[in-house]
């Protein structure tokens, strides 16, 4: 080709980037590539380095940032040995469950050196999501935020904020996660917690060792910083708070909420929520702790340690501040470690906006009623082998009494093939099959049942579910995750559901909206949805050991009748397990 032909070529393809970007900003969408790279790398915390597994070699991993309406492209290579998957936590995936992401749910694993494309666009959704890897326990050090902007003119329903700011809360294990938890399930017993919680990766000064591995937040007086926290930790809920600052919670899950102030707040592991934090003005040079330690409510064990970051005033006409001379920071007064009062307070007040620009559309009728206890158990110890569980026993977790087993290959490839016989049952009980006082005296019987089952939806049922935790091995709250939906929170409680009285009380206005959302320790909490989305959705405790456990489900969508309502084909290069 002549070189006036390679220029015609080269106009030709400007302008077809120009007409794709200009009707871009015509409609306020575009699509948006990235490339995710699986890499070791050395990394060194709390005086020590191990090789952990990262995405282009970040630690946390790389921001996704889209407008609602962007397709997002996104291409993950695996150059680790252990075999991966990502998660867009969160996301709707509408019509796009091939690149939701569970192991062996929606996808089997990306093995080593291969490759897959996770293809999806952002519907009605905006605010923040997260990433994170979805096998085993690789999220302990694979997880990145997904910063969701608002279209192209539309503005925020708050205050205007003057910078944004992701707050990932996430921890450190000096050793490696995955064998932690391999032990764990090989002996029955409770796995190694971490050596530190740390914020965007950091532990801050209240460990020991190095303090320069702290977050600080240079902030301006008076102007309005739009914080994105996001919850990325294994196993533990977390209040989050900044001495002598307010926040103003304004969105959670991606969803906006009725803007309401607070000291502390409270975000359970795979949350979000955005608050709004409004600096001092005339401030001279000055420094605050930001502290975020656990809400725990089981018996378990945990981590109790106190993660730190730094806000600091950032004055030019003054000397910069000592941060090694902690007793002159100020330091928040978190609730106690226990403290069910504040967290329920806290919860209470989430509320959907409820506007005619961004209604509630809670489905008012319910064509499926279920109830799924959710708790603790038992199953014996194999024959020959000492196990570290109670009474002897090893750790059990299940739905309905039901621990999901994993199938050998993914449910959405075996449902879309029609090849499902001996990968999964479908008849997942819709209320237990043992009933007894939940949340009173635990039974004798502690032993749970094992089992691949789903349940089987037609194309918009409405949805009304009531989760029961249970005092089989001790009340606790369970952050529960449904995947390819948000649901509308419209009741809670403690104690025992009782199916006449609590449903008279139910939210039916304006409930919070979410994607995950707490199980109260003894007691229960009701949620809708509408099932519009084929494909296969997992449902899971957010709290890693639990779901390592078996306390997991799937909901299967079947298509509906239009042409728009079904699944399409698998893409050519869906891993095969």
């Amino acid at each position: 080709m002549d070189v006036l032909g390679s220029l015609g070529l080269a106009l030709l393809f400007i302008t077809l980037i120009s007409l794709e970007l200009s009707l871009a900003q015509q409609t306020g969408t575009i699509t948006r590539h990235y490339e995710f790279n699986i890499v070791m790398i050395n990394v060194t915390r709390l005086c020590h380095t191990k090789s952990i597994a990262t995405v282009n070699g970040k630690f946390p991993g790389p921001s996704i940032v889209a407008r609602e309406g962007d397709q997002l492209v996104i291409r993950v290579i695996n150059h680790v040995q252990n075999n991966i998957t990502l998660h867009w936590h969160g996301v709707r995936q509408l019509r796009s469950a091939w690149a939701d992401g569970p192991a062996y749910i929606t996808q089997c694993p990306i093995q080593t050196g291969h490759s897959y494309v996770y293809n999806y666009t952002i519907v009605g959704q905006r605010g923040t999501l997260w990433w994170h890897a979805h096998i085993s326990w690789m999220r302990s050090t694979i997880y990145g935020p997904i910063i969701i902007l608002p279209k192209l003119g539309v503005p925020y329903p708050f205050s205007k904020p003057n910078k944004e700011v992701p707050i990932i809360l996430g921890e450190w294990f000096n050793s490696d996660s995955e064998a932690i938890i391999n032990q764990a399930l090989q002996t029955g017993g409770g796995p190694n917690v971490s050596e530190a919680y740390t914020i965007n990766g950091l532990p801050g000064p209240l460990y020991n060792c190095l303090a320069k591995d702290t977050f600080k937040l240079n902030v301006k007086p008076g102007k309005v910083y739009l914080l994105r926290i996001i919850n990325a930790v294994l196993n533990d809920e977390l209040f989050f708070s900044i001495a002598n600052h307010s926040l103003t919670t304004v969105d959670v899950d991606a969803i906006y909420v009725k803007p309401f102030t607070t000291d502390t707040i409270l975000i359970g592991p795979g949350q979000t929520t955005n608050v709004l934090l409004h600096t001092k003005s005339n401030i001279p040079n000055a420094a605050f702790l930001m502290l975020a330690r656990p809400y725990a409510t089981g018996n378990g064990t945990f981590d109790n340690s106190t993660v730190a970051g730094i806000l600091h005033y950032k004055n030019p006409n003054k000397s910069s501040v000592n941060y090694k001379n902690l007793p002159v920071l100020l330091k928040p007064t978190l609730p106690s470690l226990n403290d069910t009062e504040f967290a329920t307070n806290f919860t209470n007040k989430l509320r959907s906006l409820a506007t005619k620009q961004f209604p509630a559309n809670v489905p008012l009728k319910k064509d499926k009623k279920f109830f799924f206890t959710v708790g603790l158990g038992t199953s014996p110890c194999p024959k020959n082998q000492t196990c570290q569980g109670p009474n002897g026993a090893m750790f059990k977790a299940s739905v309905n009494n039901v621990s999901f087993v994993m199938p050998a290959t993914a449910l959405l490839q075996s449902h879309f093939s029609g090849q499902s016989n001996g990968v999964y049952s479908p008849n997942f009980p819709m209320i237990p099959l043992n009933q007894f006082n939940y949340t009173g005296t635990p039974p004798n019987n502690s032993m749970v049942s094992n089992g691949t089952k789903v349940v089987v939806l037609p194309f918009n049922t409405s949805v009304e579910l009531v989760m029961q935790d249970t005092s089989i091995l001790g009340v606790e709250s369970h952050p529960l995750h449904l995947h390819g939906f948000n649901f509308f929170v419209v009741g809670q409680g403690y104690g025992n559901y009782d199916p006449v009285i609590d449903p008279t009380k139910f939210n039916l206005v304006d409930p919070v909206e979410r994607n995950t959302v707490g199980v109260p320790v003894g007691g229960w909490v009701a949620i809708r949805f509408l099932a519009d989305n084929p494909g296969v959705w997992f449902m899971h405790c957010h709290l890693e050991v639990h779901t390592s456990w078996g306390l997991k489900m799937a909901w299967l969508v079947l298509d509906g009748s239009l042409p728009n309502q079904k699944l399409p084909p698998p893409p050519s290069d869906l891993p095969q397990c």
